[in-house]
């Protein structure tokens, strides 16, 4: 392990254990914050609890879809505008500032147009998520060395296998930069979501919560969301550190 590496895992159970001290010794109202150790029982509580099993299902199966929709579609969308030049150069201001536009704005268009359910927030997390991955899709594609280009028609090689063998090995880490941001983004808005207009899912029951001042209940869910998404994003970062070792041929 890597002294940064050490530090930082320092750093983080430091600030744990300095919480959990503050909170035994009543430093911290309890009933503002609680201790870690009661967000982690909660956390067990909520996941031994089947209905509160559901409300994640609900949530996760929600955040997927519009995340593998995200990616796929901005993936075409970014292969697209590299091959048309032309609309790129149009739509470049627009992908630029797509993000200072609140885009929870169009979510009373979504219910208007999907109704009341989980289609409104499939639809705002793809919408929020999507240009990340069109975004560093256009990035990756740029970045190609031409000499890879040459060299796979000097081999021969056809469209499909220059896709397949020399453009998606060499864009990879740009492509798994945009699904690292689509993933959050597509959770953000969907939990975002749940917290404002839906009767069920996660958001839903940190909210419910807060207003019932349940306080350890909603920060064992609070928890429970935290790792559930740093521990998707640490896979896929850790898939991200193979690519980069083969890359540099260890």
């Amino acid at each position: 392990m890597r002294r940064a590496t050490r530090i930082r895992w320092f750093l983080v159970l430091g600030a744990v254990l300095l919480l959990e001290l503050a909170c035994q010794a009543g430093w911290i109202s309890r009933h503002a914050v609680v201790a870690p150790s009661v967000m982690f029982r909660e956390a067990v509580l909520a996941l031994s609890s089947a209905k509160m099993r559901h409300e994640i299902f609900v949530t996760l199966w929600t955040v997927a879809t519009s995340f593998l929709l995200s990616v796929s579609v901005g993936f075409v969308i970014g292969v697209c505008l590299h091959v048309l030049p032309r609309i790129r150069n149009v739509l470049d201001p627009f992908l630029v500032s797509y993000y200072s536009v609140p885009t929870f704005v169009l979510y009373p268009v979504f219910v208007v147009m999907f109704g009341v359910g989980r289609l409104p927030l499939i639809a705002i997390g793809f919408v929020f998520a999507v240009v990340a991955m069109v975004v560093n899709t256009l990035d990756g594609l740029s970045r190609i060395p031409k000499v890879y280009l040459r060299t796979s028609k000097v081999m021969g090689l056809s469209r499909w296998q220059t896709l397949a063998y020399v453009v998606l090995p060499a864009i990879s880490p740009w492509l798994l930069t945009g699904v690292k941001f689509s993933l959050v983004y597509s959770f953000i808005s969907v939990i975002a979501g749940e917290f404002i207009l839906s009767g069920v899912g996660i958001g839903h029951q940190i909210a419910f919560l807060y207003q019932s001042f349940f306080t350890a209940q909603m920060y064992g869910l609070i928890l429970l969301l935290f790792v559930m998404v740093g521990g998707i994003n640490m896979l896929i970062w850790m898939w991200e550190q193979k690519i980069h070792e083969r890359r540099k041929g260890r």
